[in-house]
This record gives structure tokens, C-alpha cells and sequence, in this order.
């Protein structure tokens, strides 16, 4: 069986260093030097690495099962809410007297939307909302055969963006609001909030009120590793404060667009915890290294590989530190860990010096 690696393959110049395993003797030459790998790797998969097994996912990151013959859940949420998700994708979708109110379409669930729907309620779909541009997340819209002229609802920067995108699988807003708009549908309220770009500019919060439930979407992985680079997240900084402000807020159940169940406060705490031990552990290594020490001469040529060097000294000391603490208790750890470190490591020696 093929075992994980113990070395490791830059992520930015992947064959710069060109590393060999740790069975190399490193007293032969310097750490880092061609032909001799980093001391104490982590025994956890590389970027780019295929491994025969991952780290069993944990029991608390699983959901629900889904009924292989359907091929979706719905999850009733209380008082005409409802989640549908295929374990992997989230959408929600509130009933009232006369209609019904869909927040997102992702294209994976394309052929369960309308099905889950009908599940429940043969009223019409009608208002769409968006929680932000991503395709992932509502390119399938048209599957939803809206009717003309059912408004669909975003924040302002979502509309810029995807007017940018000429995308007709992303069907321009027709209503838009700035900070704050309070859709009412018959009974049924939803608060759409948004407190700046984190994972993307217009990225919304939306809140039901009467079921205590808050959808925000590439921001919260209920159990897991975020998606990589905190989700591709375009401010960082900003990204650390609003998760932060997720779990200051007021509700019972999240809503976070991924993986396979609904998320509590305790999830919030827990990636928190995470991302705090993250920052800690890079601050520290980003102190304790300095760059071109122990390189190879030959690298004198080529400042990029000397930075390089840097780089992944830094992070393989912070992966070193995190792996026995959260390699059990975030699912995807090892999947994701690279990611993380190298955008956390960026982020502070560039972002918040």
C-alpha cells in the first residue's frame, strides 16, 4: 500500500526543491538543499499527494443519511422552513400561505429542488433570494422555471458582480438593497444583512426570525476543515472577524451551505478554536524562521526558490504543531491543512504586519 508521504512538495514551485524522502540521511547535507528533506515532517499528505486513505471522517461531522433511491434529504427546519442538501450542498426554501420563498440553487441539487418542494407544497415559487454570486450556489436557478417577473433578491455587490459574469445561468437581481432588507412573505419574515466582503463582496446573512435559523454561506463547516484557503476567502482578516460574529449572533440553528448537516454554536466555537491556534502557531514560526539560512549555494541565482525555502519552513513547523492536536478533531484536517497554513502564513507577514 502506498504510505503517506513525509515530505514535502511545494505548493508554489512544486519541483524547485526537488525532495526526496525522509529515508535520506539529513546530516549529508543542509535541510532544504536538493536531495535532502525539512527535519520532523508530518506524516500528512501533501499538496498534490494521492494517498489510498484519508483520516476517517469523525462521527460528529456526519449528517443524517441520504436515501440513496431519492438522492436528496429534506430537513424541516420548523414553521414552513426546510433545508434540502445532497450531504455535500445546502438550500433552503420557506413556505407561507400563498407561496414559497427559495434562498439558492446550487447545481448539484438541479434535479431535487423542485422535487423537495413538492414534497411539501404544491404552492409556486415566488421570490428567489441569493446569497452571493458563486455559481456553486445558484447556477441552477432556471431549473426552478420562475415565472416571469418573480423578483429575485440580493445584495448590491452581488448584482455588480454577476453583471460582470454575463452569466445566463445566474439571472441578474431584480431587487437589491445595500445593508439591510426584511423580505415579508404572507407571515413568514426573512433578514437579509450584509457586514462586508469576508469570503466575497455581497456575501448575505439571511435570518428567519420565527425559526431561530441563520443561513451564511463558505463561512462555517459544521465539524470539518474549512474548504481551502478559508474558502477562497477574498479578506482574511475580515473572514477571522465575521465568524467571530457569527456566533455572537442570536440563533439555534446555521445553515452554512456545505457538508451534511445543519451547524450549533458549539461548531462556530470549535473552528474558532481552530483558527485562533492557527494564528498563534504561524505567528511563532514566522519568528523563529529567517530566510536563505541553510540553502543550497546554487540558490543564490534564484531568489523566488531562496522565498520558497522560507515559506515552507514556516509552515511545515506550523503543521508539525496543529497535526496531533486537530488531526482528530476536524474532519478533512489532513485534506486541507496545507491550504490553510500557507494563506494564514501570507496573510500575516503581508496582511496584518
Amino acid at each position: 500500500m502506498k504510505q503517506l508521504n513525509t515530505y514535502f512538495i511545494s505548493a508554489l514551485l512544486l519541483s524547485s526543491l526537488a525532495l526526496t524522502s525522509t529515508n535520506t540521511s539529513a546530516q549529508e547535507a543542509a535541510p532544504g538543499a536538493i536531495g535532502h528533506p525539512y527535519p520532523n515532517m508530518p506524516v500528512i499528505a501533501t499538496i498534490g499527494e494521492r494517498i489510498d486513505k484519508h483520516i476517517t471522517v469523525n462521527e460528529s461531522a456526519k449528517g443524517p443519511a441520504i436515501d440513496p433511491a431519492k438522492g436528496y434529504r429534506l430537513q424541516d427546519l420548523g414553521k414552513g422552513l426546510y433545508m434540502i442538501t445532497d450531504n455535500a450542498y445546502q438550500s433552503m426554501f420557506l413556505v407561507y400561505e400563498t407561496g414559497v420563498v427559495v434562498v439558492d440553487a446550487p447545481p448539484p441539487l438541479e434535479k431535487y429542488l423542485l422535487k423537495g418542494i413538492a414534497e411539501v407544497t404544491n404552492k409556486p415559487i415566488t421570490h428567489m433570494v441569493y446569497s452571493h454570486m458563486h455559481a456553486d450556489h445558484i447556477a441552477a436557478v432556471n431549473s426552478l422555471q420562475l415565472k416571469k417577473g418573480t423578483p429575485i433578491i440580493a445584495q448590491e455587490e452581488t448584482k455588480r458582480l454577476l453583471q460582470r459574469a454575463n452569466d445566463p445561468s445566474r439571472p441578474l437581481p431584480t431587487v437589491t438593497f445595500k445593508d439591510k432588507y426584511v423580505l415579508k412573505a404572507g407571515s413568514q419574515v426573512l433578514e437579509l444583512n450584509y457586514y462586508g466582503n469576508a469570503h466575497i463582496p455581497g456575501n448575505t446573512y439571511i435570518y428567519a426570525p420565527a425559526q431561530r435559523t441563520l443561513m451564511v454561506i463558505d463561512m462555517v463547516f459544521p465539524g470539518w476543515m474549512p474548504w481551502r484557503r478559508f474558502a477562497v476567502a477574498q479578506d482574511i482578516p475580515a473572514y477571522f472577524e465575521q465568524i467571530e460574529l457569527i456566533n455572537k449572533l442570536d440563533w439555534d440553528v446555521l445553515v452554512s451551505g456545505h457538508v451534511a448537516r445543519t451547524g450549533t454554536h458549539a461548531d462556530v466555537a470549535l473552528q474558532l478554536e481552530f483558527m485562533s491556534d492557527l494564528k498563534k502557531a504561524t505567528s511563532k514560526a514566522l519568528a523563529a524562521t529567517k530566510a536563505g539560512i541553510d540553502v543550497d549555494v546554487s540558490y543564490g541565482e534564484n531568489p523566488w526558490a531562496i522565498f520558497d525555502d522560507y515559506i515552507d519552513k514556516v509552515v511545515i513547523q506550523v503543521v508539525n504543531e496543529l497535526t496531533p492536536r486537530w488531526s482528530s478533531r476536524l474532519a478533512a484536517f489532513d485534506i486541507y491543512i496545507w491550504d490553510q497554513v500557507y494563506s494564514m502564513e501570507q496573510t500575516l507577514r503581508i496582511e496584518q504586519q
